[in-house]
């Protein structure tokens, strides 16, 4: 825990360089810029069997450098299923990609949970937007997760976007129901009209499915393992 304080330390001081070197700050090649993108506000499912989603991140620095802050989850009947924040310090490495480091804190479901965060996110080749991490917690716990998201223009302004989350775990978690090695996979395919380049309501289909012995916690906890929504929400960023 010292460590995820020390590290959180040295994120705020990063911080703390952005607004206090004028000469980069007012740069006109280099000025210090700040985006919130919402990329998912979603209701998944129909009638009472519902659920609301979001997922969204914010930055501010510089070209090379950013100081990212990352959320997502969901929740049920006016309660929270999963909730989660992440604090990362980004540095440009190439052209397309950059390496972040810092922290990550699951509040839900279950006991709260904290980890040191280590990734990279950028573009592939064939315009593959690809965001992976590598997570390490208390008591030996480790995880990595890797995001990939498609864009394919079908207008000017209608997206179709396919996209994939992959999670794995190094060790059993019986407290939060998470089994190691495979644990699940989530996969959207969402078409959305930009009304403007800022803001685009959405429609599309969420598939997830949990594997191994994370599946066999949710049995015993009479839980489905796999399921399919219809969603719709509302992508904005500013």
């Amino acid at each position: 825990m010292k460590l995820i304080f020390r590290t959180i330390s040295c994120l705020l001081s990063c911080t703390t360089v952005f607004v206090s070197e004028p000469g980069l700050a007012d740069a006109e090649d280099d000025p210090l810029l700040v985006k919130v993108m919402i990329d998912q506000l979603e209701r998944r499912g129909s009638g009472d069997d519902h659920e609301d989603a979001w997922d969204a991140e914010a930055w501010f620095g510089h070209d090379l450098r950013k100081l990212w802050l990352k959320t997502h989850g969901d929740r049920q009947f006016g309660a929270t299923r999963e909730a989660q924040l992440q604090l990362l310090y980004s540095r440009a490495v190439s052209t397309y990609w950059d390496l972040q480091a810092g922290v990550r804190h699951d509040y839900e479901p279950g006991a709260s949970r904290s980890w040191l965060a280590l990734g990279f996110n950028g573009l592939a080749p064939y315009f593959f937007d690809i965001d992976a991490a590598f997570f390490v917690g208390e008591s030996g716990r480790t995880a990595v997760r890797a995001e990939a998201e498609y864009e394919l223009l079908i207008t000017q302004r209608l997206v179709l976007t396919p996209e994939v989350e992959v999670n794995l775990y190094g060790k059993d978690d019986a407290e939060n129901g998470i089994g190691s090695g495979l644990s699940d996979v989530e996969a959207g395919l969402r078409l959305r009209y930009e009304i403007r380049r800022e803001i685009a309501p959405y429609i599309g289909v969420n598939w997830s499915r949990l594997f191994g012995e994370t599946a066999d916690f949710a049995r015993i906890a009479g839980r489905t393992t796999s399921d399919t929504e219809f969603v719709i929400g509302v992508r904005a960023w500013f």
